[in-house]
């Protein structure tokens, strides 16, 4: 990651489920089978060069496994 999640993702909300996400293959080929979602929410982000930033954060999660892949949407 080319960044550091400070403090707590809020406005957390689910964009697609089940079938819906598209990179539900991907996920279950590198992660391992599971409920895949893919979700979005705003934080506090540290940058790579040190700036404190407020973004809009998309990841894929799943109960037993996590949050993955998480990157920033401009």
């Amino acid at each position: 990651m080319t960044f550091e999640v400070i403090g707590q993702i809020e406005e957390e909300e689910t964009i697609a489920s089940g079938r819906g996400v598209k990179a539900r293959a991907y996920l279950q080929r590198i992660y391992g089978r599971g409920r895949w979602r893919k979700r979005k929410g705003i934080a506090t982000v540290r940058l790579v060069n040190g700036q404190l930033r407020r973004v809009e954060l998309h990841w894929y999660e799943a109960h037993g496994i996590g949050k993955r892949d998480m990157k920033i949407k401009a």
